[in-house]
């Protein structure tokens, strides 16, 4: 299990759920906007699309929150334009870091990235450095009390996912990209209530922080650099053991 899925696990676990709540928001408004802007406001063509507005439903954001997204990404509504950008670089111990970032404001987003990674032992690197260590999947995430691991594995695998676990204190669902909607909706016809369903990165590779310095400074950034308005994503490749996890959480 991945470091950052644990911190994630104890951040929910310590509160926060309100802000949370309203940073999903934001961070779903931008990627509906885009979606719609970039392959149109339908989402039974736009996969994309359709992904976010999943993921927005999953996260029980109105619906007309989404619709007004749809309306200003298709330009039907005035809103900011946003800019997908990716950026890649290092943490601590060499810790590969892969930032999915929309933003109006290139400049500033960059700035305070470099500012961030500085300040906590690492770096940006150039695009590729870290991309080919990550890889594209689809995760669905279901609370423990929702059904049974068996029930569920029959109905996951059966509409295509690759595999399921409960290490971070919940169902996670790991599918093919292309799989994640078909699983979702299978899950969902059984009326099995979803906490998330998202297309994400997970890294082939693992490095394990064994100091108190490097975790701490590894799960700071990270924290840091998801509190950041314009990054939607932080994706990483370290891995804590619990009991040092929990000294410096």
């Amino acid at each position: 299990m991945s470091g950052h899925s644990k911190w994630s696990t104890i951040k929910r676990q310590k509160g926060k759920l309100d802000a949370e709540r309203g940073k999903i928001f934001t961070r779903l408004t931008k990627e509906i906007a885009v979606a719609a802007r970039e392959g149109g406001g339908n989402p039974d063509g736009n996969a994309r699309l359709r992904t976010a507005i999943a993921a927005a439903k999953a996260a029980n954001m109105p619906s007309d929150n989404v619709k007004r997204s749809i309306l200003k990404g298709t330009g039907e509504l005035p809103g900011v334009t946003y800019e997908s950008i990716t950026y890649e670089g290092y943490g601590p111990a060499g810790v590969a870091l892969f930032l999915q970032v929309m933003t109006d404001n290139k400049n500033r987003a960059v700035s305070e990235i470099r500012h961030l990674l500085t300040k906590w032992g690492g770096n940006l690197g150039a695009n590729g450095c870290v991309a080919w260590m990550f890889h594209k999947k689809g995760v669905i995430t279901i609370e423990l009390n929702a059904t049974t691991e068996a029930a569920l594995m029959d109905i996951a695998l059966d509409a295509g996912a690759e595999d399921i676990s409960s290490d971070t204190g919940s169902f996670e669902v790991v599918t093919p990209p292309d799989a994640l909607e078909d699983v979702r909706a299978a899950i969902e016809k059984k009326e099995i209530k979803i906490v998330s369903a998202e297309i994400t990165m997970h890294p082939s590779n693992m490095v394990k922080l064994t100091t108190e310095k490097d975790a701490n400074a590894m799960l700071r950034l990270y924290e840091a650099l998801e509190d950041m308005d314009d990054v939607q994503k932080v994706y990483a490749n370290f891995d804590i053991e619990q009991s040092l996890l929990e000294k410096v959480a």
